[in-house]
């Protein structure tokens, strides 16, 4: 591994037998907190995903989803929490519209972070599941000082979701808080005190459970008592693909991470490997197999159930050297899907002394998500019902009790059977595309969990344009005109290409194991030692 630094960066690689990354810093020494008390990496991650909850949420929230992969010491698991649409969502519901509902009730599903929570703490965790809410629940409580970018983004959604239903408890004054102003929400400390206390259930079964349906009903919204009830988050393990002698792990579908994997295998049949680094030539190869990775994803990803092809028929050697015959590693080129032969943010991580390594993502989607606060509670609930499509007949066509296609996805590496990183990339169709140039940054150019985080990145938004950072070089951005692309280069500060965690394992054998953490320049958080 190369400890230097080639790009602009404000950050060291963090080195410790202890770590948590996160995009907040109160939200990371919460995670160092619960190692302080005895915690392992499972605690550690829980205490700063629940903490990012209060500090964070303009990304994530309570009534948002999540998922997770991590390795125990012995096995690598993968849990999917993310929810389900009610009952009542039937395609006649939404017929006649062309795409679902980005914002309002119509976008909610049952929120599933909730359930994540517990689920990890009471099959991996060694503190009480209570311990684990202190920092969040001091915070909302006493108040902290908003950070900066999230007040920038506070600003931005507050201008766009002030009608919506509830949302008017994320600007008490008429308006989102500004830097360095303190943030103060009893309600939020509230909830999650009763979600301590009674191990989630208030919220699927319980008090907060009434809340939530009681609003629906309200508002004249679908999701009910029952829905909530039904909930639960399921084990499935990862998929995975190999890179270069590299094994590198993702969550199965409903997830979007497939997408990563379809990129890395076409990339292998590219000349990708005499190409230079931080060339035209080499983003271009980049690029192209992300276009065809997501063409597959569009059309062929959602709940498993429903899937026309399966993650083992996509992730086929010989299908990707199929596919990979349609790009030209001089020439931009447009994709349709493929049919393979049969047979949906904050990220963080986390890892202790022991070995064990955690990989953990949670999200309302769209900023706040929906828009909708469900009143003295706190709750904002996500929009991953916008997740769906309306086109009949469709794998992911939208139904009652189906899941989402979902873009949030935390990934792993593992080599010759030993974990090796865990890492994400939030931030929308972002974390993919970001998934695949982790791999390369880190398999291909050798680069530390640092430098793979600070090299610019390139990002195809959601309506199809190629859009670069603006450290990208303009030799870079010429190159790319002339094979074709229109890249569009983005203002220094934009904040459209994520934010990467990423903690990587030292070389040993044995226990007690050394670690080596980056965290985004892009945003406000840090990797703390332990």
């Amino acid at each position: 591994m190369n400890y230097q630094l080639p790009f602009p960066s404000g950050r060291q690689p963090v080195l410790a037998r202890n770590v948590v990354s996160t995009s907040q810093p109160l939200a990371s020494q919460a995670g160092a907190n619960a190692f302080a008390r005895g915690g392992n990496a499972i605690d550690a991650a829980l205490a700063a995903a629940i903490t990012l909850t209060v500090v964070e949420p303009t990304m994530n929230g309570i009534g948002g989803d999540a998922f997770a992969i991590l390795w125990d010491g012995k096995a690598l698991h993968g849990l999917n929490a993310s929810g389900r649409a009610p009952a009542a969502w039937s395609p006649e519901r939404f017929k006649g519209m062309a795409t679902m509902p980005h914002r309002g009730w119509e976008s909610v599903t049952v929120p599933g972070v909730v359930s994540q929570w517990v689920e990890l703490s009471s099959k991996f965790g060694k503190l009480p599941f209570e311990d684990l809410f202190k920092d969040a629940i001091r915070h909302a409580r006493d108040g902290f000082p908003v950070s900066p970018v999230i007040a920038r983004q506070w600003k931005d959604a507050a201008a766009e979701l002030h009608m919506h239903p509830g949302f008017d408890a994320f600007m008490p004054n008429g308006r989102a808080p500004e830097a360095g102003e303190i943030w103060r929400f009893p309600d939020q400390a509230d909830t999650l005190e009763d979600i301590a206390r009674t191990k989630g259930e208030s919220f699927y079964r319980g008090r907060l459970a009434k809340a939530i349906a009681a609003f629906s009903k309200e508002c004249g919204a679908a999701m009910t008592e029952a829905d909530l009830a039904a909930h639960r988050c399921d084990w499935v393990g990862t998929v995975s693909t190999n890179y270069q002698g590299y094994d590198v792990h993702e969550i199965p579908p409903n997830g979007q991470g497939l997408t990563a994997l379809l990129a890395l295998n076409l990339i292998e049949q590219l000349p990708y490997a005499q190409t230079k680094p931080g060339s035209a030539e080499r983003m271009h190869l980049e690029v192209e197999c992300m276009r065809a990775a997501f063409a597959d994803l569009y059309a062929h990803v959602a709940d498993p159930e429903f899937m026309k092809v399966t993650a083992k028929d996509l992730l086929s050697k010989s299908y990707a050297k199929e596919r990979a015959k349609l790009i030209d590693p001089k020439k931009a080129g447009t994709y349709l899907p493929g049919q393979p032969p049969s047979g949906g943010t904050i990220y963080l991580c986390a890892t202790d002394t022991d070995g064990r390594m955690v990989s953990y993502i949670q999200s309302n989607f769209k900023g706040f998500g929906s828009g909708v606060v469900v009143p003295k509670t706190g709750i904002a609930l996500q929009n991953r019902g916008s997740g769906f499509v309306t086109t009949p007949g469709h794998p992911n066509q939208v139904g009652g009790g189906k899941r989402p296609m979902h873009t949030i996805i935390p990934a792993f590496i593992m080599r010759d059977g030993k974990p090796d990183m865990a890492f994400g990339v939030m931030g929308g169709n972002m974390q993919a595309q970001g998934h695949m140039q982790m791999v390369l940054r880190y398999v291909t150019e050798k680069h530390n969990p640092q430098a793979c985080s600070d090299s610019p990145r390139w990002r195809i938004n959601d309506v199809g344009e190629l859009t670069v950072e603006a450290g990208v070089h303009p030799s870079v951005v010429e190159g790319l005109r002339a094979m074709g692309h229109k890249p569009i280069v983005a203002p220094a500060d934009s904040l459209d290409f994520g934010s990467a965690q990423l903690i990587a394992r030292l070389p040993g054998d044995k226990a007690p194991y050394a670690y080596v953490a980056g965290s985004d320049h892009r945003r406000d958080g840090q990797a703390v030692g332990y």
